[in-house]
């Protein structure tokens, strides 16, 4: 029987592709689960097989249990602990006492429980090793053939018995697929499950385009180029930004290849997605100024506190820099990662100079200053009664004709003026009610808009005022959904 036990492990781990030792294990279960079963399930038994000889024992065991503790089930299971310490004088609780008896012979147990436990066993550990294999190749962009198709999910077979699935989310516009296709996508997760290793695939995440660039373009595999960012409106057009490492290479000229060659090869992988290759700069207004092309900006305004910027261009290309349904400045603003607002020249210049009265009238009146003094506050770049309270003292001295005695007094006045206002705005946002534009906001519900006017947004306007970040300190929810919600709320200002 020693050589039939090792004549099966033999041949299981060389059928499977799985350790030997797997197979051991589950023929070590399968005979001590026949020993149980020819006793009435009225022992516990353990088997040990010789990996050398074959030869295997078995062992009839006790659970030990404190004398006090009431036995559920079968008694012949348990061994309370004072009998245990006449068997081994170290026992404890929660330990095995064991005893070997007589083995069942292997060619008699029930084949089939042998057999199910063995198969789970190795489909167990083949799990496992896709998993193993898998996991290390996460963020890989690799191929498969079209296995079947699920009510628009992709199901792809990756060779050895491996399937992958591509949610019909995860796929690129309306592109359809046939049984036998090859396809290329992105491993973006490998998840454990009991019906086997799950391999997720996308073919819409950013990081699918960029992997693409990185087999098209081989400076970017020899980090001569980096791909610093990307955004895509998947199925219609993307943006990536690059920068060269070498000052002699043309980044965005390596990407678009010759006459377009890598470029195209990547948007015909991507079901005709336009891809527009972006010179990244390290100052942030000149990214934003590159990421919005085609459009050209004649202005810009940056505001860091909100992280936002206002960009000003010709009439005649305002249509353009929102692009089709928000399009252009929606992935301009993911690409640089800041809120764009875009305007033309003459609407900038008033909605500044709006601000910049609002301001003048702020300070006049919070501050109970005259207007030149207001004016020189405005000259100087306060654009809040906070800086005004908190920007050092030494600062304020630099400005031409402030003292001391000024600087003081400025500062006690803002502060004051901020406890007041604190005080009035609390009152308010206690008794605030969301205005009905607000609430009849695609993607608002009541809740949303109760907790955003507890908060001092009230109306539509107020939240397209808002950034991303502001929106999310006072909501849970995703950034892509706040970046949504605050599109929608900006609507009549593109409109």
């Amino acid at each position: 029987m020693s050589k039939e036990v090792l004549s099966v492990v033999e041949i299981m781990s060389n059928e499977k592709g799985v350790d030997e030792e797997v197979i051991f294990e589950a023929i070590e279960t399968a005979l001590a689960m026949a020993t149980i079963k020819s006793n009435d399930d009225k022992i516990d038994a353990r088997v040990e097989i010789d990996r050398r000889t074959g030869n295997y024992t078995t062992y009839r065991r006790w659970l030990v249990i404190e004398d006090d503790v009431a036995i559920e089930g079968e008694p012949g299971l348990y061994i309370r602990m004072m009998d245990a310490v006449d068997e081994d004088p170290n026992a404890y609780p929660d330990m095995y006492i064991e005893e070997e008896i007589e083995s069942i012979e292997f060619g008699r147990i029930g084949a089939q429980t042998a057999k199910q436990i063995i198969i789970q066993k190795v489909r167990e550990a083949e799990r496992k090793k896709v998993v193993e294999e898998y996991s290390t190749r996460v963020g890989d962009v690799l191929t498969g053939q079209v296995k079947r198709i699920d009510r628009g999910d992709v199901i792809l077979d990756m060779g050895d018995n491996v399937d992958a699935l591509i949610p019909r989310s995860e796929l690129v516009g309306r592109e359809n697929f046939r049984i036998g296709d090859r396809v290329r996508a992105y491993l973006k997760e490998v998840t454990f499950r009991p019906r086997g290793a799950q391999l997720f695939m996308s073919r819409a995440c950013k990081e699918m385009l960029m992997e693409l660039f990185k087999i098209e373009v081989p400076e970017i595999g020899d980090d001569l180029i980096d791909i610093m960012a990307a955004a895509r409106d998947v199925g219609f057009r993307a943006k990536i930004a690059v920068r060269a490492n070498d000052p002699r290479l043309d980044p965005i000229g390596a990407c678009v290849g010759m006459r377009g060659g890598r470029v195209q090869a990547v948007t015909n992988e991507l079901n005709g997605e336009r891809i527009d290759i972006i010179q990244w700069d390290a100052n942030d207004a000149q990214f934003v100024i590159n990421a919005m092309a085609p459009a050209e900006i004649t202005s810009i305004m940056v505001d860091e506190d909100r992280h936002e910027m206002d960009l000003a261009v010709e009439d005649e290309q305002l249509s353009m820099a929102i692009g089709k349904g928000g399009q252009n400045i929606r992935l301009a603003s993911e690409l640089t990662g800041w809120e764009l607002n875009v305007m033309t020249k003459t609407a900038m210049e008033e909605k500044h100079n709006t601000e910049a009265t609002k301001q003048l009238e702020k300070f006049t009146t919070l501050l109970e200053v005259d207007e030149d003094l207001a004016q020189i506050l405005v000259d100087e770049g306060f654009t809040s009664i906070e800086e005004v309270a908190y920007v050092p003292t030494t600062e304020m001295l630099e400005i031409e004709g402030f003292d001391e005695d000024l600087v003081e007094q400025l500062k006690h006045r803002a502060k004051d003026a901020l406890l007041t206002q604190a005080i009035v705005n609390e009152e308010k946002t206690v008794l605030a009610e969301p205005a009905a534009d607000l609430l009849a906001l695609d993607g608002m519900n009541e809740e949303m808009a109760k907790k955003l006017a507890e908060n001092g947004v009230v109306t539509q306007e107020d939240l397209a005022e808002l950034g991303t970040d502001e929106l999310l300190e006072i909501i849970a929810m995703s950034e892509q959904a706040a970046a949504e919600l605050i599109m929608k709320a900006r609507a009549p200002w593109f409109e």
